[in-house]
């Protein structure tokens, strides 16, 4: 049997997070040949990543990478808040955020990163001993001006931005990824709503209103009305400004147009 030291055990327990005994005993089962014991340790994480793989993941965290012209956004999920905050799972999501903004691709890239990260994650869960999961990945290039993000409360929610025009200073920019993760918009604009949600929304006004008693010109503008509150409710542009109620996004950022954006908040229903 190799005589195996002290030293070569520590070697091989930081090079992967695994146990002091799980590297001893890959290494003797090894007869001391290192990268034996690493391949070993790694096929042995894999079959315990797959236990793990059932397990309930409601944190996480959700993290951006780049701006300018293109931008990615990564989230990740973990089983406890203690594994959120770990400086190992935190180093992982931000250097997969950086891998998912040279992904050779544009919109959802999901299952991409989800195949290209498949022995990494796993290995990520055996060292760290908690289900994870890539849940969703998103790049995007800018045809239009550039793109910005705002990370909130430590990487528990995201918002990224494909904007152009004027004023597109860091402040301003800000500013509206800000808005976005307060106000939750559904669209950009009214002219983004369906017209067949518009409609139902239309009728739901209208079974608020006692149409019967009322001229059918005022019930009109009744519902006109309705439906004008509601789209500064579910429309980005239309909403109450952040910094400023009395004007509406739109007003208060005067010559920006906003092409898309996206709020992630880790575990919400998707």
């Amino acid at each position: 049997m190799a005589e195996i030291s002290a030293a070569q055990v520590k070697d091989l327990r930081d090079k992967t997070g695994a146990g002091m005994m799980d590297c001893k005993n890959a290494l003797i089962e090894a007869g001391g040949n290192y990268d034996t014991a690493l391949e070993n340790l790694r096929k042995q994480g894999i079959v315990k990543a797959e236990k793990k793989s059932g397990r309930s993941t409601k944190q996480g965290l959700v993290q951006i990478a780049g701006e300018n012209k293109s931008a990615a956004v990564v989230e990740v999920l973990c089983e406890t808040d203690f594994v959120a905050k770990n400086d190992k799972f935190k180093e992982y999501v931000t250097a997969l955020a950086t891998k998912a903004l040279k992904f050779n691709g544009e919109g959802d890239t999901s299952a991409g990163i989800q195949e290209m990260e498949k022995a990494t994650l796993a290995g990520m869960i055996a060292t760290i001993g908690e289900n994870m999961q890539i849940r969703r990945c998103a790049k995007w290039v800018s045809k239009h001006g550039i793109c910005s993000s705002y990370i909130h409360l430590g990487g528990k929610l995201g918002v990224m931005i494909d904007v152009s025009g004027e004023n597109l200073n860091d402040v301003a920019l800000k500013d509206i990824c800000m808005h976005i993760a307060a106000f939750r918009p559904t669209y950009i604009s009214p002219d983004d709503v369906p017209a067949q949600l518009i409609e139902k929304e239309k009728e739901i006004a209208a079974s608020q209103v006692d149409a019967g008693k009322k001229p059918k010109e005022v019930v009109e503008k009744i519902l006109s009305g309705k439906i004008a509150k509601w789209f500064t409710e579910v429309c980005l542009m239309k909403q109450p400004w952040l910094r400023d109620d009395k004007l509406s996004v739109e007003k208060a950022n005067p010559g920006i147009k906003i092409h898309r954006f996206l709020r992630w908040e880790t575990g919400e229903e998707i």
